[in-house]
C-alpha cells in the first residue's frame, strides 16, 4: 500500500494499492492523458474521470478492480491536480521497477 499526498500542505493522503496500479496499466489509463505542455491540472482529471466513465457505462466495464480504482482513487474527494501528478509519479516509480523485476526473471 502507497500513500499519495493530495494536496501541497501535506494535510491529506490517499492510498494506493499495487492492484490499482495494475488497473491503471491494464487499461492504459495515464497514457496520452497529459499534453505536450506536460502539465498537470484539473482539466487532465477531469479527462480522466470521463475516459473512466464512458468505460465504466460500455459493457466491457463491469471490471471490479476498476470500479475499486474509481471509489478509492479517482473519485476519492481529496482528488486534486495535485494528487493526480503524484498519482502519475507514483505509477512510473512503480512501473519502472516491476519492468526492472520482470528482467531479472528472465
Amino acid at each position: 500500500m502507497y500513500k499519495i499526498q493530495a494536496n501541497q500542505s501535506g494535510t491529506r493522503t490517499i492510498e494506493v494499492s499495487d492492484q490499482h496500479l495494475e488497473t491503471i496499466r491494464k487499461y492504459s489509463l495515464l497514457q496520452g492523458l497529459i499534453d505536450s505542455n506536460g502539465i498537470v491540472d484539473e482539466d487532465v482529471l477531469d479527462k480522466l474521470k470521463f475516459n473512466i466513465r464512458s468505460m465504466l457505462e460500455s459493457e466491457s466495464g463491469q471490471d471490479k478492480a476498476l470500479l475499486d480504482l474509481c471509489l478509492d482513487v479517482i473519485y476519492n474527494t481529496n482528488m486534486k491536480a495535485f494528487g493526480l501528478h503524484k498519482l502519475i509519479m507514483l505509477y512510473i516509480d512503480w512501473d519502472s521497477k516491476n519492468l526492472n523485476r520482470e528482467l531479472e526473471r528472465s
